[in-house]
């Protein structure tokens, strides 16, 4: 996608996951990015515009008989992960102060 998508926004995406419904009719794209929290909407937004081009790329790429409608959802569990291991380092950090 970074080579081919000339979109400076969706350079720093990273996908983590995507379902694809069983009639292979639509497929949710997971991802997240490196860039304020603020971004994401303008990041999804150039991420939807750019949906119908990486549906015929990959169209030309795949033998289905049907290519999904893209939709792509931010995948906000890295940033939970983080904030939570975060509050872990703070109590272990606190609980020290207080043994000591």
């Amino acid at each position: 996608m970074r080579q081919e998508l000339k979109d400076p926004r969706i350079s720093m995406i990273t996908l983590t996951d995507a379902e694809v419904s069983p009639d292979y009719a639509h497929a949710k794209i997971f991802f997240t990015h490196l860039g304020e929290p603020g971004q994401t909407p303008e990041i999804l937004s150039s991420l939807q515009h750019a949906a119908g081009f990486l549906r015929s790329q990959l169209a030309r790429r795949l033998k289905l008989y049907s290519v999904p409608e893209l939709h792509f959802v931010y995948d906000s569990s890295v940033e939970r992960g983080m904030r939570l291991s975060n509050l872990i380092d703070q109590a272990i950090s606190e609980d020290k102060k207080h043994t000591s």
